[in-house]
């Protein structure tokens, strides 16, 4: 769960900083950025439909070796002595639901598998969206066996699924810096009060 997701509470958000709520990621251009940004995407949900929910986890998804054709799963691991397994992919499940606890109300659901990688900001979260049975098979977990098919919609057909990129560093350098820009000192007269 994203600290972001907790912030009626320091209390709530603190909960978050545990290490069963953690998992390695690639900082710069994941993160940082693109996966912060579907973090929001995720967030803003919440004003189309009155129950969301969202699972998030690590994936370890083979890679065809280059040198024999072959399939492996290779994967970095990290800590001294190295033994956190850093993910290959993060997916999301997404339920958004029309009608919160309806048992008849239509659900909008969505997945996404994400490398653990830089990723441009230009890049499409559609580019991202997969069947819900391939993060099942992939995970080993089943997300939505026990909701009926009639009451499925898929989630991108039902909002745009691209992400908002608000990319303030960018902006803070292309504005004047006011701190070391020329001083300008009001002169009596010109608008000021004394």
């Amino acid at each position: 769960m994203p600290a972001a997701d907790a912030k009626w509470s320091q209390e709530a958000m603190n909960s978050t900083f545990v290490l069963s709520n953690m998992c390695p990621q690639v900082g710069e251009g994941f993160n940082r950025d693109y996966w912060a940004h579907f973090e929001e995407f995720c967030r803003d949900l919440a004003k189309k439909y009155p129950s969301v929910r969202v699972v998030t986890g690590p994936l370890y998804l083979p890679k065809r070796d280059e040198r024999d054709g072959k399939w492996r799963v290779s994967y970095e691991v990290i800590g001294n002595p190295p033994n956190v397994a850093v993910p290959t992919h993060f997916y999301k499940i997404i339920f958004g639901e029309e009608s919160a606890n309806s048992p008849t109300g239509k659900v909008a659901l969505g997945a996404f598998v994400l490398p653990n990688a830089e990723i441009p900001n230009q890049k499409s979260l559609q580019d991202f969206e997969v069947p819900i049975e391939a993060v099942e098979r992939a995970s080993g977990l089943i997300f939505a066996d026990k909701l009926p098919a009639d009451r499925r919609k898929r989630l991108c057909q039902e909002v745009t699924c691209e992400i908002l990129v608000r990319e303030f560093d960018r902006s803070r350098q292309q504005a004047p810096n006011l701190a070391t820009g020329p001083k300008i000192t009001p002169q009596i007269g010109q608008g000021t009060r004394r």
